[in-house]
């Protein structure tokens, strides 16, 4: 298995034969509005450009994975990104809620029922609930999803999705115990309210939980995250958790 990070939370994961992109984010640098205007500098999105060469990779995709889409969720599925899957037409699977959403901009969906293990490729996957930030925060960010993925003859792999720690995130760990875990770990902020995605204590406690490899994503790409990429390797450096954790760059092939 190789995993192909693009940018945010967008990779392509490559299983023999299958390029599975998910969460293509994939429209130009500051081609999108700021996501805070206060707590954070008012940059324009995203604040860094794709990587080179990626339009060959993305070429090659033979399906797709949407975590979360609609009320402006630009950052895991933007205009660029739909175009993109619109025109290939490849099946992307996506949380059933979502489906209407993706179907009208001429997306071949492929609909999944949370909390119940579904056909993928020739394995299966389980998409679980997300709670993505607290209170009104979290109401409006709804619906989401994390998937939990099982290939044969490959690693099993959790993708988490926008969210803060919850009892579903440690029963994922914990009971099913996937090989790689890849955590969306930014810890996003609005203007108001905690922060919609895991703060660092969080972090820490996801990856001092997770049984395998936690590749650390959705970092240093939009204006509204709070934990870079250096704030983050500095945190498990000094916990003595570096050798559980990647922290891919723009552009990174991991093999596993």
């Amino acid at each position: 298995m190789k995993i192909h990070h693009i940018r945010n939370a967008c990779m392509i994961i490559h299983y023999n034969e299958h390029r599975i992109l998910v969460d293509p984010c994939l429209n130009p640098k500051g081609s999108l509005p700021p996501y805070t205007l206060f707590r954070k500098r008012p940059r324009l999105n995203p604040i860094v450009d794709l990587p080179p060469n990626v339009e060959s990779a993305l070429s090659q995709i033979t399906s797709g994975l949407i975590t979360h889409c609609r009320y402006g969720h630009f950052d895991h599925l933007d205009r660029s990104g739909v175009r993109l899957l619109a025109q290939k037409q490849v099946p992307v699977y996506c949380n059933s809620l979502d489906e209407p959403f993706l179907r009208r901009r001429r997306i071949n969906t492929m609909p999944l029922i949370i909390n119940q293990k579904n056909a993928f490729l020739t394995g299966s996957i389980t998409p679980f609930p997300t709670q993505h930030g607290h209170g009104l925060a979290g109401m409006l960010m709804r619906p989401g999803v994390g998937y939990f993925i099982e290939l044969p003859g490959d690693k099993s792999i959790y993708i988490s999705g926008d969210t803060v720690m919850t009892q579903t995130v440690k029963h994922v760990l914990n009971d099913l115990r996937p090989d790689i875990s890849i955590l969306n770990a930014g810890t996003a902020i609005l203007d108001f309210g905690r922060p919609i995605l895991m703060p660092l204590n969080e972090l820490l406690d996801f990856i001092r939980t997770a049984p395998g490899k936690v590749i650390a994503v959705h970092l240093d790409a939009f204006n509204h995250c709070l934990t870079s990429r250096d704030i983050l390797k500095n945190a498990v450096l000094k916990e003595g958790l570096s050798d559980k954790v990647m922290i891919p760059a723009d552009g990174e092939l991991m093999e596993f």
